[in-house]
């Protein structure tokens, strides 16, 4: 089986979506899939082309033994909208140059990657001038997501062309893969032919013989992800006083709140609070399994989003601190792996982070509640078999007809 999966966003690069393909790619070639990956210059999230991309057109690398074909784009961090649109349509463009590339792999399928919608309607017509079957990923619903977070109406045009092209896609995609079950369900509701639950899921091999360094007497909360608006961190550090609870707070990560929370620790030096700066993927599961507990916090509930931090929290034995709602929050509850507050109101987070300090040995069963969660129900590895086994049937009911 030949794949190829277009994105806009992979290693090294680092980020939930980031991850997830690649453990994706890596698990699919581990189970024989010829596969290699289309996608733009690194430059998140910084919103600058890394140094060594710099002033590329086009490269091609290899990475884990596989091929890595990189276009330029216009890169873009800001909160505007303009540069925005134009860091996505550069890319949908730019893609197009793979032309030749994929007529010359002959792939089985090409797997791309929404939001950007654009990026799907490239990979649409790559597919079919290549003979390729089309899988579109969908990792957030757009523009659903856009009208939520308050950045498009849906009485403008511009949305109301947005829809038009979300649902061709789905309509011409052989099958649509979501990462929860509120994006299957709208996708399956919005004219998919066939719908996937892939969700991010987890490798627990990556947790497994690690030496945790846990202090006796020190209840950790940790924190390791994107420090942006969208997660309200630094709301968090000036609302709560770890200290007087008994808590220390490590925050790992970078984003557009980062200056704003360093500021607040300097400014309040015995709130417990404490900023450590970015953390590799190779060594986040030492960081967490170094604390007791995690935060994931959302100021804003995104309908079918789900923190990849949750099913690390999960591999890494850690309860959860959860702030927010959906799916993320009843995945939480169902499974009673941690406690939930409300999106914004930190005064029922702090009295879960009392009550957890409080109530050590229902922390220890949420924690063994985790560890079961991450081996049987969200395993990584196992989805990534049962997805390359669902694609093969696809592909040999294609031959038998």
């Amino acid at each position: 089986m030949k794949v190829t999966v277009i994105t806009q966003y992979y290693k090294p690069e680092m980020g939930a979506p980031q991850n997830r393909l690649y453990e994706m790619c890596h698990g699919l070639k581990d189970n024989g899939v010829d596969i290699s990956i289309i996608t733009g210059m690194p430059n998140y999230p910084t919103g600058k082309i890394f140094p060594e991309y710099k002033g590329k057109f086009s490269m091609t690398e290899t990475l884990d033994d596989m091929e890595i074909k990189r276009y330029w784009l216009y890169a873009s961090n800001a909160r505007k909208v303009l540069p925005r649109i134009w860091n996505m349509i550069s890319f949908s463009i730019m893609v197009l140059f793979s032309l030749r590339y994929l007529r010359r792999r002959h792939n089985d399928f090409i797997i791309v990657e929404s939001p950007p919608l654009t990026l799907g309607e490239s990979a649409l017509i790559l597919a079919k001038l290549t003979r390729a079957k089309l899988v579109l990923n969908v990792s957030d619903l757009w523009p659903l997501s856009a009208k939520e977070l308050g950045a498009m109406s849906e009485k403008g045009i511009s949305y109301k062309c947005l829809e038009k092209l979300e649902h061709h896609l789905y309509k011409e995609s052989l099958f649509c893969m979501g990462q929860s079950n509120e994006i299957v369900d709208y996708i399956k509701s919005h004219g998919a032919k066939e719908v996937y639950l892939f969700r991010n899921g987890v490798d627990p091999t990556r947790f497994e013989g690690i030496d945790a360094k846990l202090e006796k007497g020190k209840v950790k909360l940790v924190y390791a992800g994107l420090l942006g608006f969208a997660q309200g961190v630094a709301d968090i550090c000036m609302s709560i006083n770890f200290a007087a609870l008994g808590m220390e707070f490590h925050i790992y990560g970078a984003g557009g709140e980062q200056t704003e929370i360093e500021s607040i620790i300097a400014d309040n030096p015995n709130k417990g609070i404490y900023y450590h700066g970015v953390v590799s993927r190779q060594d986040l599961p030492i960081k967490l399994k170094e604390a007791n507990m995690t935060l994931i916090p959302l100021v804003k509930n995104i309908y079918g989003a789900v923190p990849s931090k949750i099913y690390e929290s999960m591999a890494a034995g850690l309860p959860i601190m959860f702030v927010g709602e959906g799916e993320g929050a009843r995945i939480v509850k169902e499974n009673n792996i941690g406690l939930v507050a409300n999106s914004k109101d930190y005064k029922v987070l702090e009295e879960n982070i009392k009550y957890a300090v409080e109530h050590p040995n229902e922390m220890e069963t949420m924690a063994t509640n985790c560890k079961e969660c991450a081996q049987n129900k969200f395993n990584r590895p196992k989805q990534i078999k049962d997805l390359y086994e669902y694609m093969l049937n696809n592909l040999n009911h294609e031959h038998e007809t």
